[in-house]
């Protein structure tokens, strides 16, 4: 066979299987089968790139090439739905519409209201060629390139019998699995949690990098069709159609002839939506006859068609048994509030963060109170409420600790943190530990093989008591009984190679209070050595751009610690990068100091992370939002209007690629 064929039977297999797993959860081959036809269809296309088709399922994992968004006009404009919380208000709806239909009979489509980002897909001889956001309503972002890398939905249709272009609108959402995976990792590196998986798969699809976005999983649900020339004139027959087409639509949809068909359908999803894979928050009723649909119109803001019914928030009352604490990486404290059992939209709630001392003083909180616990976003709990009818005068309020449950050190709370913090950084396990986790993370020293069970393991057998013992780990060390000798040595390989890791990584690996990723480049930027960042004064610090006095008061703490110092003499002697290499050194000026740069649009020579780069090798700062502090904003094609508005507003300058490449020739 020759390769172009087999290049096309492989994207119509991957196509198929995709659908299978992801559409119709009927899998037909394994994993590994799958991976080992992809790998041959990366191969052929590697080895072809005349036949490069941008719906080919190898184009699922994405591109690091960032294009920004443009804005595009809906055909159709996506209006919201009116919202009901009650019965009573769905049954005048109900009576509203036979009333305009003058008693004309009609079906009602029952249908799971998801929890997500709406999405308008549109299809043209049966393949993808573009997916906007709802934006406004009138227009939204061109987000093609992140929706292509959503499996769930199809690149190219698998089906049959579909119109040459039509619409189909639906939801991106996040799995709870996946938004659970997610905030874990969060929370482990002491990063803000996402509220809820709307939230999440919110800015996931909205991110610019399309690999970001094909590593969180989202998922998708389709439910309206439009076009001109659709199946049949009725909703539901024509999302039936969809399905067969290659669409994932609602599930649990059904019609409804009567008011109380309807009811059933709400009761029954009110319990049924706890063990379903995404969020939902509500039922969407809509009028099934397209035609019914025409007639009853629309309002300025919705359609009279349709409704929706939002689910109440389940609150249920338990006893506050204990608070405990918990210290982070950072040392900053968090208590935790230790409740009865009690069963809360489908699973069993015990725990919940209080957040800071403000919040227990905001609700009063006594050992013992009965409070109202409701799960935000359907996934974390949170206390709402006290309730004070059943506090009995023996009961004792909560007071904040004030040392340390983990070493015993008087907490402090610095100005303007809402937190309490352990001071003993380098004698507190729990931040041990976290330092050394936050040491090996991807974006730090990029130690693979290593997860915080393994350290904790390391931890406790005295191998490693802060970031430089890691240096001394040998196989022999850590290959047990001597069956682990190859993960063993990737271990060791893996700590050797990290030595190569550039100088502005090392620093945010030291996990320095306050320092983030952008600070300690920032800071590398500006200091070019470690020895240099040092000996600086809170003033030099302090000249940094976007470094203020808590990170600058952070930093002299930091090297004003003997044991510190310590560990940095030996991961100096172990060959870590202590200041920028000969080729940033060489490729660094001052051309852009003290300027705020925004980019945005698509460009042709670099991508954006390469401008970004090229930004903060020449002393300038990248931002993400335009504002009067703005420079200069690096303008590709396509850049979005309301940016272009706002930098008209703002007299922001718009500075093109071949004109910022000539200011850092």
């Amino acid at each position: 066979m020759e390769e172009k064929e087999r290049i096309l039977q492989l994207r119509k297999l991957l196509h198929l299987y995709n659908y299978q797993y992801y559409v119709l959860n009927q899998p037909s081959v394994s994993d590994r089968d799958f991976d080992g036809l992809m790998h041959e269809l990366q191969d052929l296309e590697a080895q072809h790139p005349e036949l490069f088709d941008k719906n080919s399922p190898s184009q699922r994992v994405g591109s690091d090439l960032t294009t920004g968004f443009t804005q595009v006009v809906h055909k159709y404009p996506m209006l919201s739905l009116a919202n009901t919380y009650n019965e009573q208000d769905v049954a005048g709806w109900y009576e509203s519409v036979r009333k305009d239909l003058a008693g004309e009979p009609f079906e009602v489509c029952c249908e799971l209201k998801y929890d997500g980002l709406s999405i308008s897909l549109t299809y043209v001889d049966g393949q993808l060629v573009r997916g906007v956001t709802r934006g406004d309503g009138v227009q939204g972002d061109d987000v093609t390139a992140n929706v292509r890398t959503i499996r769930a939905i199809p690149l190219v249709l698998p089906g049959t019998g579909y119109p040459k272009e039509f619409e189909i609108r639906g939801e991106i959402l996040m799995p709870w699995q996946v938004f659970e995976r997610l905030n874990a990792e969060r929370e482990a590196a002491e990063e803000p949690l996402f509220a809820n998986p709307r939230n999440a798969a919110s800015g996931t699809l909205k991110s610019l990098d399309p690999q970001l976005v094909a590593n969180r999983q989202l998922d998708a649900y389709l439910y309206s069709l439009l076009g001109e020339d659709l199946p049949t004139e009725k909703h539901y027959e024509n999302l039936q159609e969809a399905h067969k087409w290659g669409f994932k639509i609602s599930e649990g949809m059904r019609k409804a002839s009567t008011l109380q068909e309807i009811y059933d359908f709400i009761n029954r999803w009110d319990e049924a939506r706890h063990q379903l894979p995404v969020a939902t928050d509500g039922i969407v009723l809509k009028v099934n006859s397209l035609r019914q649909q025409r007639a009853l119109g629309f309002t300025a803001k919705s359609p009279r068609w349709a409704i929706a019914y939002k689910f109440k928030a389940e609150r249920v009352c338990t006893r506050l048994d204990e608070v405990t604490y918990q210290v982070g990486r950072t040392g900053a404290v968090t208590p935790v509030a230790n409740m009865q059992p009690v069963q809360l939209a489908g699973t069993t709630v015990k725990r919940a963060t209080l957040n800071n001392e403000d919040f227990i003083r905001s609700f009063d909180l006594h050992l013992g109170d009965y409070v109202y616990v409701e799960k935000g976003g359907e996934i974390i709990p949170k206390i709402v409420g006290v309730d004070v009818s059943r506090r009995t005068p023996d009961l004792q309020p909560i007071h904040f600790i004030t040392h340390c449950p983990e070493c015993g050190a008087s907490l402090v709370r610095y100005e303007g943190e809402a937190a309490y913090y352990c001071p003993n950084d380098a004698g507190c396990p729990p931040q041990i530990k976290g330092r050394i986790e936050h040491f090996i993370a991807r974006k730090a020293m990029n130690i693979d093989s290593i997860g915080p069970e393994t350290v904790d393991d390391y931890f406790r057998r005295g191998l490693i008591r802060n970031i430089a013992d890691l240096y001394t780990i040998d196989v022999q060390q850590i290959n047990g009984d001597g069956s682990r000798e190859k993960s063993a040595r990737k271990i060791v390989n893996s700590i050797r190679a990290s030595v190569e890791v550039p100088f502005e990584r090392v620093l945010f690996a030291l996990g320095i209070r306050f320092v983030g990723e952008t600070s300690a480049k920032l800071l590398a930027r500006h200091f070019k050595t470690l020895d240099a960042l040092m000996v600086a004064s809170i003033a030099d610090l302090m000249e940094v751009e976007g470094v203020g006095e808590v990170i600058a008061e952070s930093v002299i703490r930091y090297f004003h610690n003997e044991e510190n110092l310590q560990i940095i003499e030996r991961l100096r002697s172990y060959g870590l990068q202590m200041s920028l290499n000969a080729d940033q050194l060489q490729g660094s000026t001052d051309k852009l100091a003290g300027k705020s740069i925004v980019i945005s649009g698509v460009f042709e020579r670099h991508s954006r992370d390469e401008y970004k780069a090229m930004i903060e090798l020449n002393g300038g700062k990248n931002v993400g939002s335009i504002s009067s502090k703005t420079s200069f904003i690096l303008a590709g094609a396509n850049m979005g209007p309301s940016k272009l508005q706002k930098a008209e507003k703002l007299g922001i300058a718009l500075v093109d690629e071949e004109t910022f490449l000539r200011m850092l020739e």
